[in-house]
């Protein structure tokens, strides 16, 4: 399932502009406690959050630092102004509010307000937050790599069945066991107790079963995989008793011993599966790696580096177009008064160089500078090109930003650039 479809229609560059905003607000400083970030749900009235903007702005008078309580009352002030422009309902997904005076070196201080909409997921609940920093944790966690996983707990005496949506754990179904303990009742045989227990173990094992195929059979083909957690032998036994639907058996990507079988069984399932989940997480990226490096060794379909990508762009033969995570450039754009267009690669924090035309030698004017990836991700959209941000914490991922400048593509058809 690509990262498209698991993000529900959010868009490469959606996701890419929104990271680079949580960038921007993770390296704003106030020298007091007077930033403001205000998460609302999607649920919350836009009027509920204006009479607790109201509030908080009479509370902050109390403050002792002059500065300090203007600054906070400012940023409310101005937080209060922006919701003026919405309805009484958030957004789709809920938005986020930030606001406040921000450092600028020099004993100065600018005065910034930040709104998101619609973020990636859900805004979970209500909260206001005052700090030094922005806060910016929670939209963090919705730019991690996606995924949807079934979750399976169980011991004789209980089972948990439910889901792993991203970072987000979801209990939906739960059942208890009548399975007899190991103390047999007086007057009956051990042989007749034993099968009585088995039978009983058997129905407990189907009945999760049922659970899960119901669950995630009709999910399947969206399915990353199923995680199975619980005591030996439980587990075990439940995993090569193949209860489970054949497509679904095929999907277990692991078992773990998990203490608890409720629904805090589930949550410490996720955490005991950490390694695997991590792993899960950039196989797409190494698969997608793994091809490009194999067109360039032994193919023809693999293109490099900001000129000959942004070539093969243009003509509409990439196929996948690849960008580091970590790539931070700029690309300046020049008019040459000849009619040639002049691209340059740059760092972000670089200043812009005057330079010639190479194809006559005149001088160009720069016509505008902008982000490298909205400028590329621009030309792959306008060409149906997929774009795959590829994550530096493998090898060959680290390769593509060190050894190939963090962009690459692997095209439809061999085009010698």
């Amino acid at each position: 399932m690509s990262s498209q479809e698991q993000d529900g229609g959010q868009t490469d560059r959606q996701k890419y502009e929104f990271r680079k905003v949580i960038e921007e607000l993770e390296d704003y400083r106030g020298s007091g406690t007077q930033l403001v970030s205000i998460y609302v749900p999607e649920d919350t009235l836009i009027s509920d959050v204006v009479a607790h903007v109201t509030q908080e702005h009479s509370e902050a008078s109390n403050i002792k630092s002059k500065e300090t309580r203007t600054n906070v009352q400012d940023a409310l002030k101005s937080i209060k102004d922006r919701l003026r422009y919405y309805d009484n309902e958030p957004p789709e997904n809920g938005m986020v509010l930030f606001s406040g005076a921000i450092d600028t070196g020099g004993g100065r201080s600018d005065m910034i307000t930040r709104v998101l909409e619609s973020p990636p997921d859900p805004i979970q609940s209500f909260r206001y937050h005052c700090d030094s920093e922005f806060l910016t944790e929670p939209l963090e966690g919705m730019l991690a790599d996606k995924g949807l996983f079934g979750l399976i707990v169980l011991d004789r005496r209980e089972a948990n069945v439910g889901w792993l949506k991203g970072k987000r754990v979801e209990p939906v179904k739960s059942a208890s066991s009548l399975v007899p303990g190991k103390q047999r009742k007086g007057g009956q045989s051990a042989q007749r107790f034993a099968r009585l227990r088995l039978e009983a173990i058997d129905n407990f094992y189907q009945e999760v079963a049922g659970m899960a195929n119901d669950l995630f059979v009709p999910e399947r083909h969206d399915l990353d995989g199923i995680l199975v957690g619980g005591p030996s032998p439980t587990k075990d036994e439940f995993l090569d008793g193949d209860y489970l639907h054949h497509e679904l058996q095929d999907m277990v990507l692991g078992k773990f011993d998990v203490a608890y079988t409720d629904e805090s069984g589930l949550h410490d399932l996720v955490d005991a599966a950490e390694d695997v989940l991590a792993e899960h997480e950039i196989l797409q990226d190494k698969q997608v790696m793994e091809e490009f490096f194999s067109e360039l060794h032994d193919g023809k379909k693999a293109t490099y580096g900001f000129d000959q990508t942004r070539q093969n762009l243009n003509m509409g033969s990439v196929e996948q177009l690849l960008i580091s995570e970590d790539l931070r450039k700029d690309v300046a754009t020049y008019d040459c008064p000849n009619g040639h267009t002049e691209y340059e690669l740059l760092d972000r924090n670089a200043e812009t160089p005057e330079i010639t035309c190479e194809t006559c030698g005149e001088e160009v004017d720069l016509e505008k500078r902008e982000d490298a990836i909205e400028h590329l991700m621009e030309l792959a959209g306008q060409r149906g090109t997929e774009t795959v941000f590829v994550s530096t914490d493998f090898e060959k991922g680290e390769q593509l930003l060190t050894a190939f400048g963090g962009i690459a593509g692997i095209l439809r058809y061999s085009t010698g650039v």
